[in-house]
């Protein structure tokens, strides 16, 4: 099948290279020239593993390509996804769809023949009407549906869920549509790989749901952990005990600085204002996100307690800085809100991340970026760990003591023992575990 992603970002690319590698012929159009003229070098303007590889293969075989003439990719497509951004509105929370719409009215303009039109970005419930109004009023004699396609890619994992999913969701009463959606789906039947079929407006409050929930899920973790430092327990443990328990399940239950990236924070934010405005408030996600934004500096607050209660003139490394690894994403990561504490606080920052650097010095002040951990580490008075790379899980550590001025860790993934740090003369600290019995 033709296929056209409007939008070349972290959801449109993956999901056009995927598309492509299923054996669509797939556009993706998007209007910025540079993105554009880059991708045709076979330059990835994000880092996820795995896709530079699908791009440029699917790129050479001619099945992936890359436009700005966003109406001509339109023009020859069967089916259409609106794949770009819906970042929180300024001011009010909102998730701000003026992309979506203007992708609404440059498709209008263009459709020929019966096209299926869908949402792949994350929107609010009533969206898809709102597309379809858009396209109706200005082409009432095109031929079209609109379908909500909810995407679910973990940064980081995004080509494995999108070629292994737990399911895939469609929003549509449309006949036609739903034929079009399972060819287009077909190579994933091959995984038995559930699709779901309910009405658009259930599809879009799924995802929204969805994010929700883990997010709620990670916030309560947090809490927890919290509880356990009070009162002498051990969160990794009680979150083993819990996660066994087959209602609940072990993912998501990582105690750490808090949720943060492209999906969580917005749409979390999105799910408390569409229930504001439909009178049916959600108390459960106003304090998660409530929470999550004040944990995030309470973990900066952490340092400051672990270094003395004043870093003042002192130097931090902080080990970590996209929010989550695997990525270079830095919207929302725990680093930004927990550096920011530490400078208000007067430490000097040292900082190192494998490949958030770039993105971080585009948001960071007065932040040295280092070669790598063990230059991060030069010199500094206490090292905090941030984000849990796999770089970061095996460090020389008799290396790392010696480098510090002083001898003091904040890991904030868990990722060490405490009595096995102790042993090496490190002043240890995590999260949720009581001193006697961190890390056992």
């Amino acid at each position: 099948m033709k296929l056209a992603l409007i939008g070349a970002g972290y959801v449109g690319l993956v999901s056009g290279a995927c598309f492509a590698e299923f054996g669509h012929t797939v556009i993706c159009a998007d209007l910025d020239q540079s993105k554009v003229d880059a991708l045709e070098r076979g330059e990835i303007p994000i880092f996820e593993p795995g896709l530079e590889h699908i791009v440029t293969h699917n790129a050479a075989s001619g099945r992936l390509s890359f436009t700005t003439d966003v109406k001509a990719a339109v023009r020859s497509a069967d089916v259409v996804f609106i794949a770009v951004g819906t970042p929180s509105r300024r001011g009010d929370g909102h998730a701000d769809l003026s992309y979506v719409h203007a992708a609404a009215r440059t498709i209008a303009e263009a459709l020929e023949g019966y096209t299926i039109v869908v949402t792949k970005s994350t929107v609010p419930v009533g969206t898809g009407d709102e597309v379809e109004r858009i396209i109706r009023e200005a082409r009432p004699d095109a031929e079209f549906a609109v379908v909500s396609n909810p995407e679910f890619l973990r940064e980081g994992a995004a080509i494995e869920d999108f070629k292994h999913p737990d399911r895939i969701v469609i929003g549509t009463d449309d006949e036609q549509a739903r034929a079009v959606m399972t060819e287009v789906y077909r190579p994933l039947f091959l995984n038995q790989s559930p699709l779901l079929f309910v009405e658009r407006r259930t599809a879009e409050l799924i995802k929204y749901a969805a994010n929700g929930f883990l997010a709620m899920k990670i916030t309560f973790i947090n809490e927890m952990a919290d509880l356990c430092e009070a009162v002498g327990a051990n969160v990794q443990e009680v979150a083993r005990g819990i996660g066994l328990d087959n209602r609940i399940g072990s993912k998501f239950l990582n105690a750490g600085p808090g949720y943060g990236g492209s999906c969580f924070p917005k749409d979390t934010l999105a799910l408390v204002k569409t229930a504001q405005d439909h009178d049916s408030p959600s108390r459960l996600m106003e304090a998660t996100v409530s929470i999550n934004d004040n944990r995030k500096r309470s973990m900066g607050r952490k340092v400051i307690a672990a270094c003395g209660g004043d870093v003042r003139g002192k130097t931090i490394a902080v080990l970590g800085l996209a929010f989550k690894p695997n990525t270079d994403d830095m919207r929302d990561a725990p680093s930004i809100a927990i550096i920011q504490t530490l400078q208000d606080g007067g430490a000097n920052i040292r900082a190192y991340d494998p490949e958030g650097m770039k993105a971080a010095a585009m948001m960071m002040e007065n932040v040295t970026f280092a070669e790598d951990a063990y230059d991060a580490a030069k010199g500094a008075d206490a090292l905090v760990i941030v984000t849990e790379w796999e770089a970061f899980r095996a460090l020389d550590l008799s290396r790392i003591k010696s480098t510090l001025k002083s001898p003091v860790l904040v890991d904030l993934r868990n990722i060490y023992r405490a009595n096995e740090m102790e042993k090496l003369g490190f002043a240890y600290s995590s999260i949720g575990r009581p001193k006697s019995s961190q890390g056992k």
